[in-house]
């Protein structure tokens, strides 16, 4: 696909990014690679929304569609039930029954199968962004992990899983795994409780801090030149014949070149007057901090539970849920007690959860079909770059990476096809 601008031969000088995250400061940095001038407009501060309380994963082995036939088999009564792993409140809300109703139809082998080999040339040269803005100076560390452990009771439990597995490697990608049974798992995290009966150790995965990790992306934009304004929403985008004018509400406007719509779950708000009728329901996480007498060195998952638990400095991240309901409405204690509950178990006495720090609900952002929308909109200046679900910081450098490339050369990379915010 070529835009205008690349049929113009005119690339954009001035492009403004809206949204702080990890998507929006990525697409900043490489968009300065190509000697563009860059403004970064965020209503809050950097990293305000889910790039902050995630659990930090860069895992192209795990990252498959949300919508998978193992959905459907929670039921009505399950999802209603505020302790479930995916809760959604009794609601009238049209939006949200649009989005169920998507989601449901998505959530079929052969629609899982189809967006998995959608997923698979984005995840095999996710980690390469992640080198490349490591080799340019961005001051916070991946950490590779030979012992990534996703636990279970016991052998049949982690049948799932390991059928995933083999579903991605089938889709194109490269997945190493071990079976392991729970004395061997505790032997590689002696935190695991004995409850643990079998695991399955993933190869070549990585885990960042998020918020430290944002904060230096934040911090070589602007050593490179670039603008970030905190506390600056952008209310309305339109679309004129000499650019893009940004309103900032107050009577204020700022005008670009161009423009990229990176603000998650608020990006149907400034997409739809541009063709993207694609619903982003905000699917909120939780997360809080635990300590550890021994701290594991490596991530553990717990896929039955739904539970994300990643060290963090000298305490443990624990993250899950996924809640579907408005991103504004406050924490739900439930939500975290549910979580509590549910890894407790997993876990030896070692680890406190009753010492919980940094509570924090955030609102990934998650589209019907599971797939993001990234690329360029009716307008040939204002593109959408969005809707990552539960994957925004695996593949946070890639879309940044080729949504720069989409605006400077006014071709879509092959691998945004099935990303089409049109579709």
């Amino acid at each position: 696909m070529m835009s205008e601008l690349g049929r113009n031969g005119a690339t954009p000088r001035r492009v403004a990014v809206v949204g702080g995250g990890m998507v929006g400061l990525s697409t900043a940095w490489f968009l300065q690679d190509r000697g563009v001038e860059v403004t970064v407009y965020e209503r809050d501060h950097v990293a305000a929304g889910s790039s902050w309380g995630n659990a930090g994963w860069l895992t192209p082995a795990l990252t498959v569609p949300l919508p998978e036939p193992s959905v459907l088999t929670y039921g009505v009564k399950a999802v209603l039930s505020p302790s479930s792993p995916v809760y959604v409140p009794v609601s009238a809300d049209p939006g949200l029954l649009r989005f169920l109703s998507g989601f449901t139809r998505a959530s079929t082998a052969r629609r899982w199968r189809r967006s998995l080999r959608a997923y698979a040339p984005v995840s095999r040269r996710a980690l390469e962004s992640f080198d490349l803005l490591a080799k340019a100076g961005v001051d916070s560390p991946t950490r590779e992990t030979e012992a990534f452990l996703a636990c279970f009771t016991d052998a049949k439990a982690r049948e799932h899983l390991v059928h995933e597995l083999d579903e991605v490697r089938a889709s194109g990608q490269d997945v190493a795994y071990d079976l392991l049974n729970g004395d061997e798992a505790r032997r590689i995290t002696p935190a695991l409780s004995e409850r643990v009966g079998a695991a399955v150790r993933l190869r070549g995965q990585r885990f960042i801090n998020p918020p430290e990790y944002v904060a230096a992306l934040a911090a070589s934009v602007r050593e490179r030149g670039g603008t970030i304004l905190e506390g600056t929403g952008v209310d309305e985008i339109r679309d004129d014949r000499d650019g893009v004018v940004l309103d900032l509400g107050g009577g204020r406007t700022e005008r670009h070149d161009a423009v990229v719509a990176a603000t998650g779950t608020w990006l149907g708000k400034l997409a739809r007057p541009f063709g993207v009728r694609k619903v982003v329901q905000a699917g909120r996480g939780y997360s809080f901090t635990v300590p550890a007498d021994v701290l594991p060195e490596n991530p553990v998952y717990l896929p039955d539970q739904r539970v994300a638990c990643t060290p963090l400095g000298d305490r443990l991240r624990v993250a899950g849920m996924m809640e579907f309901r408005r991103p504004d409405v406050p924490i739900d204690p439930r939500r975290i007690e549910a979580i509590v509950e549910a890894a407790r178990p997993m876990f030896g006495p070692g680890v406190d959860f009753d010492d919980r720090r940094s509570e924090w609900v955030g609102s990934r952002p998650c589209t019907a079909d599971g797939l993001p929308l990234i690329g360029p909109t009716r307008s040939p200046r204002v593109y959408a770059a969005g809707g990552h679900g539960m994957w925004g910081i695996v593949l946070g450098p890639l879309t940044g990476q080729l949504i720069a490339e989409a605006i400077t050369s006014g071709r879509t990379p092959a691998e945004l096809t099935p990303f089409d915010p049109l579709r």
